[in-house]
């Protein structure tokens, strides 16, 4: 009651409390932030494959039906949305907001990894991103030059430009389109083929069973 009193006997300070009460609240109203729609990130992971030369059918049916079948028991999945496109399947999984972001990539690593073996052998080595997969840059760079040709341009924007760019807090990546590598074309002659009992694809083997880097190893003694 002391506590009560002390109020009832001083009613300039009991005044004074409630108009700072008061004051404290609109000043807290002003300031509070309020959303109908708060900004919440969920956990996203796309998972992309390439499959050179396949059509969409072709993807559907070897690539994105697989990895659906396989990536649909991951822990904590809300949604999961494919897209089959020409030589290219998208997989966008979206986890529960308590799932962790990390753990959820490594879950769909692993099912992927268990899923390579039923993939057809031709694709490239899958893709596990944190993040979606039809996220739109915001920002694109153009390298024109009078005096550079291509293939240099291209040396340039992948090892100055590029590198500089990923540090950057909040970039998420720095891809490079149109770019000009170093490459080697081969003409077949159909009569000198035809001569040996070849085929194009006895070229390609031989040329891919030759290109290649293998250990050789080390001798000690």
């Amino acid at each position: 009651m002391q506590f009560a009193e002390r109020f009832i006997r001083r009613p300039v300070l009991a005044s004074m409390v409630s108009l700072g009460l008061v004051i404290i609240g609109i000043i807290g109203y002003t300031r509070l932030p309020v959303r109908e729609f708060p900004d919440a990130d969920p956990p996203i992971v796309s998972v992309s494959v390439l499959l050179p030369g396949a059509s969409p059918q072709v993807i559907e049916s070897a690539v994105t039906d697989v990895l659906e079948e396989e990536l649909s028991s991951v822990e904590g999945l809300r949604t999961l949305t494919s897209s089959s496109q020409e030589q290219i399947s998208t997989i966008t999984l979206e986890f529960t907001l308590d799932r962790d972001v990390e753990a959820a990539a490594q879950d769909v690593r692993d099912q992927v990894s268990r899923a390579r073996g039923r993939l057809p052998e031709d694709i490239e080595e899958p893709v596990v991103a944190k993040q979606e997969a039809d996220a739109f840059p915001i920002m694109f760079l153009a390298l024109t030059s009078t005096s550079y040709g291509l293939m240099e341009l291209s040396d340039i924007a992948d090892r100055q430009i590029k590198p500089r760019l990923q540090t950057i807090a909040g970039v998420s990546g720095a891809p490079i389109f149109g770019e000009r590598r170093f490459a080697m074309r081969v003409w077949l002659s159909p009569r000198e083929l035809n001569a040996r009992g070849l085929t194009a694809q006895d070229v390609e083997n031989a040329i891919r069973s030759r290109s290649v880097e293998i250990p050789a190893g080390r001798i000690e003694s």
